[in-house]
């Protein structure tokens, strides 16, 4: 997610507020244009005919891509689901302040935390290189990358 929180406190908010758009909702999500325009795209249509069915998507559209960006819009409370049809809710914005006050709650604790305890089944050892060029040795037992081999003297 791509939120630049000084954009939505108060005073550029209240200036935001006077003309919104859909980039901006967009651009929340994704950073990259692309992507942005295809999320844009499906949330305005939505919000145009009210629902939308996956035959209905527009086509410039790949109606597998449409999908799983109405189906991220569902996750996120932007759009609900109901009766093969993606229509528009309000679900989004009691638990984006809901997570913010939680956030500025843990920011204010002192409490002390131990991450083994709360993400027990985490990898937590580096992964193991899968693939790639493998390290040689020269001749005097020095670790050196393939490439650095082939441009030896």
């Amino acid at each position: 997610m791509g939120i630049k929180y000084w954009e939505y406190e108060d005073a550029p908010l209240k200036d935001k507020l006077k003309s919104v758009n859909i980039k901006d909702v967009a651009k929340v999500f994704y950073d990259n244009e692309t992507e942005a325009y295809r999320f844009a795209t499906l949330l305005l249509e939505v919000k145009k005919k009210g629902q939308m069915h996956l035959k209905d998507v527009p086509k410039t559209i790949p109606i597998a891509t449409a999908k799983r960006y109405l189906d991220f819009a569902v996750q996120v409370g932007l759009l609900k689901h109901e009766d093969n049809a993606y229509s528009l809710t309000d679900r989004f914005t009691r638990p984006m302040k809901n997570v913010a006050t939680y956030i500025k709650a843990w920011m204010d604790s002192t409490q002390e935390e131990d991450l083994a305890i709360q993400f027990a089944n985490a990898r937590i050892e580096r992964q193991a290189k899968r693939g790639g060029r493998g390290k040689t040795e020269d001749n005097d037992g020095n670790s050196i990358s393939s490439t650095q081999e082939n441009n030896a003297p």
